[in-house]
């Protein structure tokens, strides 16, 4: 019988989601902190061939998805590199990518066998954009999702929806499905270091499917094992829509999610207070895996035992955890 991570609440984890840096050449209110952030140097974060180690053991102890995140994974230099590498361990690679810089990375994706790659968007609208990202770059983010779907890529658009922002585009980020075929992924928003979250601001699940089907009549799909969000289909789009709930409806009982920083930190869950130090045991030559067993092993129920379902009650003061781009998704 395979080897497999499983906690103590018998979830199985055979999906790894590796951060290659917390660099970004975006700036985003909700990912990274307002204040200058101080980015990693280079020798706190893995290095390419130290990556290989890692997932080369998490996929012996049974890992069958690898995710690369960031920040912006394609910021790093050695990326191509990394893509490459992953790609010859037999399992299935994705990436979360804010498409700027899709277009010098499209042939080392097909190389590698990357079929799906998920697009973090919260606009539609050129001038929000800048305002949201501090940058001038979607223009070249709308051409690198096209360049995507014409190379027959699975294309997934994460927007996180915050209320007063770009509540009211979500119908026309539904709209888009009409006629290409992407799925449009509506996030809730969820707190994290820096960010100024509450509650006041967070649109929920049934809140956005209500805004919706003011519109368009909507079906439920099946949706698959493990699956943080919640499928629907719109007859007659080529595309589709889900939601990930995070916050009024967790999915905490099936996570099978492992994440390791770009500073080589082990957290078992994106809410965890707790990380485990994997990278400088490796750099002195210790066995890790009993490292890795431990932290899957004390894996929280659920929302890393920080906060309960009830996130009207949060406290962000209370919570423990750093800020998205430093955790990397």
């Amino acid at each position: 019988m395979k080897t497999m991570l499983i906690d103590q609440h018998n979830r199985v984890h055979d999906y790894l989601r590796i951060s290659l840096t917390d660099n970004c050449n975006l700036r985003c209110f909700y990912c990274m902190p307002e204040e200058d952030y101080a980015f990693m140097p280079n020798k706190q974060l893995m290095q390419q061939n130290e990556i290989l180690i890692l997932a080369t053991l998490f996929v012996n102890q049974g890992v069958k998805k690898i995710r690369l995140t960031g920040g912006e994974p394609l910021v790093r230099k050695d990326a191509a590199a990394i893509i490459k590498s992953l790609g010859e361990l037999g399992v299935e690679l994705t990436i979360t990518t804010n498409a700027t810089r899709i277009h010098l990375f499209i042939d080392d994706l097909k190389q590698a066998g990357v079929q799906s790659v998920n697009i973090s968007l919260d606009t539609l609208q050129q001038d929000k954009f800048q305002l949201l990202t501090r940058r001038d770059q979607f223009g070249i983010v709308k051409d690198n999702i096209d360049l995507l779907l014409a190379n027959d890529f699975r294309v997934k658009v994460n927007m996180v929806v915050v209320k007063g922002m770009n509540d009211h585009e979500i119908v026309d980020f539904i709209e888009w499905t009409k006629h290409t075929p992407i799925q449009i992924r509506l996030i809730e928003f969820m707190p994290f270091d820096g960010n100024k979250w509450n509650s006041d601001k967070l649109v929920t699940l049934q809140e956005m499917l209500s805004l919706i089907q003011v519109r368009y009549t909507i079906t439920p799909t099946q949706n698959e094992p493990n699956d943080t969000s919640k499928r629907y289909k719109i007859e007659g789009h080529k595309g589709s829509f889900a939601i990930i709930s995070t916050m009024s409806n967790p999915f905490c009982s099936t996570c099978n999610r492992i994440r390791l920083t770009a500073d080589g930190k082990i957290k078992n869950c994106l809410f965890s207070s707790s990380e485990t130090d994997l990278l400088t045991p490796l750099r002195e030559g210790l066995d890790i895996l009993p490292l890795i067993k431990q932290s899957i092993a004390s894996k929280h129920k659920e929302l890393g035992g920080q906060f309960s379902k009830d996130f009207e009650k949060i406290d962000t003061k209370e919570l423990h955890n750093r800020s998205m781009i430093a955790i990397g998704g």
